[in-house]
């Protein structure tokens, strides 16, 4: 079975930092791309930063310069590093990947349980 389990998630001030992992476990032969999505109450999922397994990095507009998502093929992770984090940031943060399982079977949008995110003075 096939499961993400984010981590790092809490509260922090505005223009504080955070770091959030991510670990895919399972039986895993490939992973295609991993990203963060959040959603904040009231709206709609979006995505945040994903990256390819050929490091191919894709942002938010409203993230950019400020979020670096980085990943590890090898150990099966991806990292969200948040600096200068706005109260408009305040979400439930996702981790998504699509990968390969041994067998055949290909997970497209696997999803973990989410983590909160909070920045409030």
């Amino acid at each position: 079975q096939v499961q993400l389990v984010e981590s790092g998630g809490g509260l922090v001030q505005p223009g504080g930092s955070l770091r959030l992992s991510c670990a895919a476990s399972g039986h895993i032969f490939n992973i295609n791309h991993m990203g963060w999505y959040r959603q904040a109450p009231g709206k709609q999922r979006e995505l945040v930063a994903v990256i390819s397994s050929g490091d191919q990095t894709n942002y938010a507009d409203s993230v950019k310069g400020r979020f670096t998502i980085s990943g590890d093929n090898a150990k099966k992770t991806v990292d969200l590093q948040m600096n200068s984090l706005k109260p408009e940031d305040t979400a439930v943060y996702y981790c998504n990947a699509d990968l390969d399982v041994f067998g055949g079977i290909r997970y497209r949008d696997k999803w973990g349980q989410g983590t909160q995110v909070t920045v409030s003075s």
